[in-house]
């Protein structure tokens, strides 16, 4: 349990239920366990009376768009706040222009992330949690929120969208078990399957194949870039991958893998997985980013060309020693 202090989950549940005006913010470039939580939580909190304002600084994916109240998701909340709670952010400068807008810490923090430095008021920090998603889980009856089924929606599909279908190591027998609570609570696991996991537009399969013509696999590591232009041949919308990095990963002759997505504010989004026993995020903390041990991110100012160029040379080292025989005693 991520709590040292019990009395600190006491002070959230009451300023939770004493708060005017709640925003609830996760993290740029959101991923499943992102919008899951963002979702999750806030419709958690609406079936108990409040109006929370749900903020992420970057739309919200195609992919996750078939959740209950996805749409009320904005880039630019207005207004003063009395509490806040920042979800899956693994530090402050992952809540973009929304944290620059709240102008000082969020009140909770809640999160999974190994490299997260604390930087709420209050910080439930679960390093062991799978996901976000089953943090807040986890949380809820602590709080004192219901879960109703569109919230339980939301959350199962944080779980399995960041578990990748409870396919990845730190998934746990206390991931399956809350899984199965979600699931009873109205979370419909097939549908979230489907549509989280397995569904895709025209557009963001054409930016898999812009991708695919750009993959290259050399001593077990394996990248793809997605130039500007390739978003915009393919006609995708979105800023993100599409998912590509994690259809990289099924290449069996990798043990890293990464993908290089150029931004058009002069960054490029990179991603890493890796096998089992590759720290993957301490490469990315070089670059100003984090998250785990086997998936990790940054953006980084430059080239596309540059930020590749850096990148790789960073990362190549891990991939030459998880493949180099420790020397006999």
């Amino acid at each position: 349990m991520p709590i040292q202090n019990p009395a600190d989950l006491d002070l959230a549940r009451a300023r939770l239920a004493a708060a005017q005006r709640l925003l609830v913010i996760t993290h740029i470039a959101p991923d499943g366990d992102a919008i899951g939580s963002l979702l999750g939580l806030g419709l958690a909190l609406r079936a108990a009376g409040h109006a929370p304002v749900l903020a992420c600084a970057d739309p919200v994916p195609e992919v996750f768009r078939f959740l209950a109240g996805a749409d009320t998701i904005t880039a630019a909340p207005e207004g003063d706040f009395d509490y806040a709670v920042a979800l899956d952010v693994s530090d402050p400068a992952r809540m973009g222009a929304v944290g620059a807008a709240l102008g000082r810490p969020p009140d909770l923090v809640l999160d999974h992330h190994l490299t997260n430095p604390g930087f709420g008021a209050l910080n439930f920090i679960d390093v062991a949690a799978a996901s976000t998603a089953e943090l807040v889980t986890e949380l809820l009856p602590a709080l004192g929120l219901p879960l109703p089924n569109e919230a339980a929606q939301a959350l199962l599909t944080g779980v399995v969208s960041d578990t990748l279908g409870f396919r990845t190591s730190n998934t746990t027998p206390k991931t399956l078990g809350l899984a199965q609570t979600l699931m009873q609570a109205g979370g419909e696991l097939s549908r979230v399957y489907d549509l989280a996991l397995f569904k895709r537009s025209y557009s963001a399969v054409r930016l898999w194949a812009e991708g695919l013509s750009r993959m290259q696999l050399k001593h077990h590591l394996i990248w793809a870039r997605l130039p500007l232009e390739a978003r915009k041949a393919a006609g995708f919308q979105g800023i993100g991958d599409a998912d590509l990095i994690n259809l990289l990963t099924s290449v069996r002759e990798a043990d890293i893998a990464l993908i290089f997505v150029e931004r058009a504010d002069g960054k490029v989004k990179v991603s890493w997985r890796s096998v089992a026993g590759i720290n993957v995020a301490e490469v990315a903390a070089q670059f100003g980013g984090g998250g785990h041990a086997q998936a990790a991110g940054a953006e980084v100012a430059g080239t596309l060309d540059d930020v590749e160029a850096q990148v790789l040379a960073a990362t190549r080292p891990l991939a030459k020693a998880a493949r180099t025989p420790t020397p006999a005693a």
